[in-house]
C-alpha cells in the first residue's frame, strides 16, 4: 500500500488554497490530484485537521460481545446454517453480512457441522 503525502504538502495546499488559489490551481502547483486537494480541504473544514488518517490497524469482528450468544444458540440447535445464525443475530439486534458470520466462525474454530443422524442415502 502506498505511503500517504507528507503533513507538510498538505498544509501547504490548504494553506495557499485558504490563500486564494482554487483547489484546481493548488492541485497543479503541488503537483497533486484536484480531488485530493478537495479531500484535504473538506477534511480540513469538518475537522480541522489535514494530517492523514491511521492505516491499516487492528480490525475487530462486530461479532466479538457476541460469543456468549452465538454458543448459545449453537448449543441448542447445533446444525445450524450460517444464515439462519445470521437471522437470529438480527432478532439479537445485531445487524452482519453473511461473511462477517463466516469470519468470525472460522477465526474463532467455531464449526458448523450437522448431526449424525442427517447422513446421505445409500444407493439400493
Amino acid at each position: 500500500m502506498a505511503r500517504p503525502y507528507s503533513l507538510d504538502l498538505r498544509e501547504r495546499v490548504v494553506g495557499a488554497i485558504e490563500g486564494g488559489l482554487s483547489c484546481r490551481e493548488a492541485a497543479e502547483v503541488f503537483g497533486i490530484s484536484p480531488s485530493t486537494a478537495v479531500k484535504w480541504m473538506r477534511r480540513h473544514h469538518d475537522s480541522g485537521m489535514v494530517a492523514a488518517r491511521a492505516m491499516g490497524g487492528d480490525r475487530r469482528s462486530r461479532l466479538g460481545g457476541a460469543r456468549s450468544f452465538i454458543e448459545e444458540r449453537l448449543d441448542a440447535a447445533n446444525d445450524l446454517t450460517i444464515e439462519e445464525l445470521r437471522c437470529a443475530l438480527r432478532e439479537h439486534g445485531i445487524v452482519v453480512g453473511y461473511g462477517t458470520v463466516w469470519r468470525f466462525l472460522a477465526k474463532e474454530k467455531i464449526t458448523l457441522k450437522k448431526n449424525s443422524a442427517r447422513q446421505r442415502a445409500r444407493a439400493a
